[in-house]
């Protein structure tokens, strides 16, 4: 059963919501004000809220706007009267799901807390599904499509976020990580670049990656990533064409002398932000492992 906060300074308001909502099988809870109802979200973790938009104390756009910086997983329904439609459009803005006018309260309202419950019961099997997750792989191949990378990234980066495998930086970490690995495969691996031509400036080098793109061989390789998550850990490989490089040559910008060449920046980040990053003895293929922090387990 559903516990749903109800908030309104009208006494009558809040029962005619609180039947309503008995009626469709879910358990109400009240609040007079936001003040009041931020205690009862501590105290008893309701489900959902649904909260008038102008009461004393602390009125509904400011419960919003705490709900979503505090407890952004209980969603929150306005109910809404003549004169409190700029209210209502930002209060949505700032975060609530959805609103039901006050006038059609016992017509409308249980339909749309059954769709933001629908919501809520996604995510919750959603985090079902994860306990059941042993292992899955993906295949990808790019070639030089514009916006690929970033499609692929984030791609990759909703995987990580849909799974909670780590918290926002850490999810940051990784896309960065994984556009390093991708830009390098494309630029050094398959296109032959020298990272040399950049730290003499970028017009000379986005014109040699453009040319070398359209031209045999460069213009038929492609990159193969392959995406591998676990319950403990994810593994992405990266691929190209190319000849490959000695990676024991590349300078390492964690010494203070190379730390803003642009050569190796990437190879820094990518090192940084991954708990294992290893090479095949050719070089053409990198290897980057990140395992679920243990506050996400």
């Amino acid at each position: 059963m559903e516990h749903i906060l109800v908030v309104d300074d009208n006494a009558e308001v809040r029962d005619l919501a609180g039947s309503c909502l008995i009626e469709h099988g879910m358990k109400p809870l009240y609040a007079e004000d936001g003040r009041k109802a931020i205690e009862i979200v501590a105290a008893h973790s309701p489900d959902a809220i649904l909260t008038d938009l102008h009461m004393p104390e602390m009125g509904g756009l400011e419960l919003v706007k705490l709900m979503r910086r505090e407890h952004p997983g209980v969603p929150v329904v306005l109910m809404t009267s003549n004169g409190s439609e700029q209210d209502a459009v930002d209060a949505l803005r700032a975060g609530a799901l959805s609103y039901v006018p006050k006038k059609t309260l016992r017509g409308n309202l249980c339909d749309a807390m059954g769709m933001v419950m629908a919501a809520v019961e996604a995510r919750r099997y959603r985090d079902r599904v994860r306990s059941y997750l042993k292992e899955s792989e993906s295949h990808f191949v790019l070639g030089y499509e514009i916006d690929g990378i970033p499609a692929l990234v984030s791609h990759l980066q909703s995987n990580l976020e849909r799974l909670n495998f780590c918290d926002e930086v850490g999810v940051f970490q990784v896309s960065t990580a994984l556009t390093e690995a991708l830009t390098n495969a494309v630029d050094h691996g398959n296109l032959e670049l020298d990272s040399a031509i950049r730290e003499e400036g970028h017009g000379d080098y986005d014109k040699q990656r453009q040319e070398r793109s359209r031209v045999t061989p460069y213009s038929q390789r492609r990159i193969r990533i392959t995406e591998k998550i676990a319950p403990r850990k994810v593994a992405y490989t990266i691929r190209d064409e190319g000849h490959g490089f000695d990676t024991t040559s590349v300078p390492d910008p964690r010494d203070g002398l190379n730390l803003l060449k642009p050569s190796g920046r990437g190879l820094m980040l990518i090192r940084t932000f991954m708990d294992d990053v290893n090479f095949n003895d050719v070089g053409n293929e990198i290897t980057m492992v990140k395992r679920r922090e243990p506050a996400q387990q």
